[in-house]
């Protein structure tokens, strides 16, 4: 029997706390502290984004396991109570990051800010975020892709905890949920230079974190076993990133190239200048 992690971090008071939980969590509590650090620079208030959070983190909570159950709807119809249990995960990402998109949008059209240029601000933040939110899959022992062996998981010179726990269902898995961490944080860092050294734009850093996680995204979900699924076999997560992926380069090009009235993105400012 391979020694594999054990998905519960601790008791209290008889309930079982998840390594899935604390990993989100903590990710959440990552983003925010850097996006707060950021608006600041950018010249909104650092409350600007924990009152966002307050109302985001909630509904994104509610989209994510929407998404998730919209596409999967056979189980819950048999046991609709099931719905209600995120314990075992079943939270999708972009599920998510649409509810909170939207949240987003009503939020700065609330209080007067650029909605681009909040998104910029958040963008960095949310990427990292998902790049530890994907821990919290391998220790739910799931995210992971098809059959593979050990001495291919050994070649990638991985350590034994990792490869002992992808060792699911009778069988070595291809460890997805290591690739997309990865790509997300490779994206991370990339956001994090082009912001320091690139003249942009408002909206591009947003942009360029949808182009980029999607892209990774499309690639990593055709090799899971667990995908959800449109008609003909079309995973649902691919469709959205084909579409996510395209959008964002149309967007792109035509704030880059279109339109002449868009704002820089200038940091450092210190004061409020973020009103349209």
């Amino acid at each position: 029997m391979l020694a594999q992690v054990n998905r519960v971090a601790f008791e209290l008071l008889g309930l079982q706390i998840y390594w899935y939980a604390i990993i989100i969590v903590s990710g959440i509590a990552v983003a925010l502290w850097l996006s707060s650090r950021e608006a600041v620079r950018v010249g909104l208030k650092e409350d600007d984004m924990t009152n966002f959070i307050l109302w985001a983190l909630p509904i994104a909570i509610v989209g994510a396991r929407l998404y998730y159950v919209l596409f999967d709807l056979a189980p819950y119809l048999a046991d609709p109570v099931q719905i209600f249990n995120i314990r075992n995960g079943g939270l999708a990402i972009y599920g998510g990051l649409i509810a909170a998109v939207i949240v987003l949008i009503i939020y700065t059209r609330y209080h007067f800010i650029d909605p681009w240029l909040f998104l910029d601000v958040v963008a960095p933040g949310v990427m990292l975020a998902q790049a530890m939110g994907r821990w919290g899959n391998f220790m739910n022992h799931e995210a992971y892709g098809g059959e593979t062996t050990r001495q291919f998981l050994e070649n990638l010179h991985l350590p034994q905890f990792i490869i002992n726990n992808m060792y699911i269902d009778g069988a070595f898995r291809q460890p997805t949920f290591l690739y997309e961490s990865m790509w997300s944080f490779l994206g991370f860092v990339l956001i994090l230079f082009i912001r320091k050294n690139g003249k942009i734009k408002r909206g591009e850093l947003f942009l360029g974190y949808m182009i980029w996680y999607s892209l990774g995204r499309f690639f990593i979900e055709g090799m899971r076993t667990d995908s959800l699924y449109l008609f003909g076999g079309i995973r649902v997560s691919q469709l959205l990133s084909v579409i996510l992926f395209v959008g964002g380069l149309v967007l792109l090009y035509y704030r880059r190239k279109k339109s002449t009235n868009i704002k820089l993105y200038e940091r450092d400012k210190g004061v409020n200048q973020a009103l349209i």
